[in-house]
């Protein structure tokens, strides 16, 4: 069964993490010959105040 975990700063829309899951899924689907009903795909929203770049939070950066 093809997983993927895709972390991201939290903010994207409802909508945009329903294509996320069909584009990845179906990418896995494809690139590994998998039934696409097999895919799984997990979102997790990371806080912009946990979320570091460049020694800086993302909220601090304004991201």
């Amino acid at each position: 069964m093809p997983f993927a975990q895709i972390y991201l700063i939290e903010g994207r829309s409802d909508e945009q993490k329903k294509v996320l899951i069909e584009k990845v899924s179906a990418a896995m689907a494809e690139a590994l010959g998998a039934p696409l009903e097999n895919t799984r795909v997990w979102i997790q929203d990371v806080p912009k105040a946990q979320w570091g770049i460049g020694g800086k939070t993302a909220k601090d950066l304004g991201r």
